[in-house]
């Protein structure tokens, strides 16, 4: 379980083809050295958990199967690439985004991206079978990053960006046509099946 508030901005070292998968070394610059990771914890890593499978300083590695190569963005990723970083949520801490599972539906494209102020406005384009999940003003993950919703079309959708999230995060550097992973939440979802509309 994770918050949707982004730890750290790591980039990946090496992505490394497996037979059922890919396999990838990320650094987390300035990792806590105090608090450590553990092997088989879990990472959220652009809003995908996956499990820590080996430790080298700043250095760690997640293995990536063919069902979240398909369903992320992280099959996109290379050496150098930017991911956003969040370890998991303890007993105790800080709620300050949104629960979180790590489990991403789908991926979203960018279309629009236009500067507001000291904002800026995002809107993305999504397959409308995930629109139905979304309200104006609710929670969505983007890249594992906490946002709230500013409108839902059936094929779209708008988030404002504040400049600490553009500052701290992947989302400050997309452009139209990169692809973004997405969480809905997950009450709507639980929400949804009691619904019987599944």
């Amino acid at each position: 379980m994770f918050t949707g508030l982004v730890e750290a901005l790591g980039r990946v070292e090496r992505a490394l083809e497996e037979e059922n998968g890919r396999r990838f070394a990320i650094r987390w610059p300035g990792l806590d050295p105090s608090g450590p990771m553990a092997m088989g914890e879990s990472v959220a890593v652009n809003g995908c958990c996956l499990t820590v499978v080996a430790l080298d300083g700043e250095v760690f590695e997640v293995q990536a199967g063919p069902e979240t190569l398909l369903r992320t963005n992280l099959g996109a990723k290379g050496p150098g690439g930017p991911v956003n970083l969040e370890r998991s949520l303890r007993v105790g801490d800080r709620l300050g985004g949104h629960f979180v599972q790590g489990h991403v539906d789908t991926t979203a494209e960018l279309v629009e991206r236009r500067r507001e102020g000291e904002w800026d406005f995002l809107r993305f384009r999504i397959d409308p079978k995930w629109t139905p999940l979304m309200v104006e003003k609710g929670s969505i993950a983007v890249d594992g990053v906490s946002l709230t919703l500013v409108d839902v079309g059936e094929d779209w959708f708008s988030i404002m960006l504040i400049p600490h999230t553009m500052a701290v995060t992947t989302l400050g550097t997309i452009r139209p046509g990169d692809r973004v992973n997405i969480e809905t939440d997950m009450l709507a979802k639980h929400v949804r099946k009691l619904l019987g509309k599944e």
